[in-house]
């Protein structure tokens, strides 16, 4: 399954030359509501699933991918404003499609005090839905255990058959120039799909840029 992974030009190009990314934490994300999407007045089941979300978040983290790349807002939000990058994978690891709904889960305690296939089941439903305004991010999850952390305390998921580069897209605004990425890429450079984005002329997309000599 070909997915999407937007990134700034700095990391981007790190990433691609130590053939890895980033894992990122559960309890770092950028929606306050992640893992707190079930709707409750109780003040004692509130924080059962809080006490989930943190528990989860002590082995497990994901790494975030979107079903393609043409969504200039998307550029903005993930790619340094268009500066960055987008890098396309086969993915073949397990992948969950967030769904984007517009009101709160229910709470559903009796589940998670399970030890089988529903409980798993109802976990993962809280960790794929979002509330639907997050709908153009077309998200999709895969969530790898937290093994081995660096000298700085993150967590990298490397680069294999389970997540294969097949496309490199350099952001319209991006500085980032064929020979820098080609050294990145090192051996994958003929592998690899790499072009310059452009604006499209007539949509609110980002698409190809067709003339060569607009990518130094």
């Amino acid at each position: 399954m070909r997915l999407y992974h937007f990134v700034d030009a700095q990391y981007g190009l790190q990433d691609i030359r130590q053939r890895h990314l980033k894992i990122a934490r559960i309890n770092e994300l950028n929606d306050p509501f992640e893992l707190l999407g079930v709707a409750s007045r109780d003040q004692v089941i509130r924080r059962r699933y809080l006490d989930l979300k943190t528990g989860l978040a002590e082995f497990m983290g994901l790494l975030c991918f979107s079903g393609g790349w043409t969504n200039p807002v998307q550029w903005s939000h993930y790619a340094d404003r268009h500066r960055g990058l987008c890098l396309g994978f086969d993915v073949n690891a397990p992948v969950h499609r967030v769904k984007y709904v517009k009101y709160r889960l229910k709470p559903d305690s009796g589940s998670l005090r399970q030890n089988d296939s529903a409980a798993q089941k109802y976990v993962m439903r809280i960790l794929t839905t979002k509330f639907e305004h997050w709908r153009y991010e077309d998200e999709y999850r895969v969530f790898p255990e937290l093994k081995v952390k660096d000298e700085r305390g993150l967590y990298f998921f490397e680069f294999g058959k389970e997540f294969v580069l097949r496309e490199v897209i350099v952001g319209h605004n991006s500085t980032i120039t064929r020979a820098e990425l080609d050294r990145a890429l090192g051996d994958l450079t003929s592998s690899v799909t790499k072009f310059k984005a452009r604006l499209a002329f007539q949509s609110f997309r980002v698409v190809r840029q067709l003339n060569d000599e607009m990518w130094a």
